[in-house]
């Protein structure tokens, strides 16, 4: 820390090291929900293995503060902020003489220049974040009869059209987070809060949303749209003015329902790469997608109604994928064991689904499937990893078997392990 404060680090990233101290062993199976410590995991019976203490990390931080105290004693400082950006005492001797820094010279970096006697080194300004000029502001005004209930059930419906302009990032987090702090993780009923935006928004649209708010697009959205969805709902349709073919264009950008955890996402257009990377609970429907669709996706729908890129289901864990015209070839070759086609149950739910994903964006593409949908429903693949199908398995044999629900984690986890 003192060797990064004199190069002028101000803050200081933790995280392995705090984790282990915690009691990870480094598994290396956080996505698969099996962490054998109890850490990375929502499953019960493997929470209850967990054996850190806060103590511990105290204790940890403690050493780490003792250590930069005495480093910073040897080099003549009193305070961590007294040492930021006095770059000219550091040694760099070996890295430079050592044989992969041939020819580097690190005197552009370490230069120190002049400064008025007294000057300070370390940041006096705090950063403006620019908050007060976010356009979640007035979304919390225009919310405000519903966030003033006493109770979810008590909440006042909210309607509302607002103009988007792509500097406006991150929209409705905090307003989500208002609603998650007044009624909790529950949120509130569905579309109790619905906005309707028009014109193009910024990076992050409609991220970290609770149940109980629903956002519409009318327009198109950068990357990032819906991640960390946490059971709200995302509409993204073109502009009703636009007269492009919407199954041709993009209407959003790469990264979409990142680390989704639940709620709904319509996409009526195509999207740009990783979609629904690390979704592990939401429902999203886009109209094509890029490469490296659902990687790492371990719960929740994605439903394509178009082409996707290569590297399609890498790593995918868990969830299912519904796609049309599947092109084999796309998808990563670790799951082509995963493809399978649609049985009854399938067909019903996404028929629902599709017609939903209509009546919501007003996509032709969904409208056209759905007027010759005996034939459509055939042009889908389903991609549900093997011991993903097994975990389900055993969760709905033990659910009709009425065990408890100890019992019917301790299945699923004989069946996540075995396969």
């Amino acid at each position: 820390m003192p060797r990064a404060g004199c190069w002028g680090a101000e803050e200081f990233g933790f995280a392995t090291a705090p984790l282990v101290v915690s009691g990870c062993i480094m598994m290396r199976v956080c996505h698969l929900d099996t962490c054998p410590v109890g850490i990375a995991t929502q499953n019960p019976v493997l929470r209850e293995r967990f054996a850190g203490r806060p103590e511990f990390v105290v204790n940890f931080f403690q050493f780490i503060a003792e250590e930069v105290r005495e480093l910073l004693a040897e080099l003549g400082f009193r305070s961590l902020e007294e040492a930021v950006g006095h770059s000219e005492l550091l040694d760099v001797t070996r890295a430079v003489h050592h044989w992969k820094a041939q020819g580097l010279d690190l005197g552009p970096l370490l230069h120190v220049p002049e400064l008025s006697e007294g000057a300070v080194r370390h940041r006096t300004v705090a950063q403006d974040h620019g908050l007060e000029k976010a356009l979640d502001n007035e979304l919390i005004r225009l919310a405000a009869d519903a966030l003033a209930a006493d109770s979810a059930e008590d909440a006042q419906p909210v309607r509302a059209q607002v103009a988007i302009r792509n500097i406006n990032r991150t929209v409705g987090t905090m307003l989500g987070h208002e609603v998650t702090k007044r009624f909790g993780g529950a949120g509130l009923p569905d579309d109790t809060i619905d906005i309707t935006f028009t014109g193009s928004a910024g990076q992050s649209f409609g991220a970290f949303l609770p149940h109980g708010v629903t956002l519409r697009l009318e327009g198109d959205a950068n990357d990032y749209v819906a991640k960390g969805l946490s059971g709200g709902r995302v509409v993204v349709r073109p502009d009703r003015a636009a007269e492009h073919l919407a199954e041709y264009s993009v209407i959003a950008g790469n990264t979409i329902a990142y680390g989704a955890t639940g709620g709904e996402l319509f996409l009526r257009g195509r999207t740009g790469e990783r979609f629904c990377v690390r979704n592990s609970g939401a429902l999203v429907v886009s109209e094509g997608v890029g490469d490296h669709g659902c990687e790492y996706m371990t719960g929740g729908h994605a439903v394509v109604l178009g082409e996707t890129g290569r590297n399609f289901a890498a790593g995918m864990s868990g969830g299912i994928a519904y796609v049309v015209d599947l092109d084999r070839d796309h998808v990563n070759p670790g799951n082509h064991g995963a493809i399978e086609p649609l049985d009854d149950a399938d067909q019903q739910w996404l028929h629902d689904v599709v017609r939903r994903h209509a009546e919501e964006t007003g996509s032709t593409v969904a409208a056209r499937l759905l007027v010759e949908w005996p034939a459509s429903v055939r042009r889908f693949s389903k991609i549900i990893p093997s011991t993903y199908k097994a975990v389900l398995a055993a969760k709905d044999a033990a659910e009709r078997a009425g065990l408890s629900e100890a019992e019917i984690t301790e299945k699923m986890m004989e069946a996540a392990t075995h396969g």
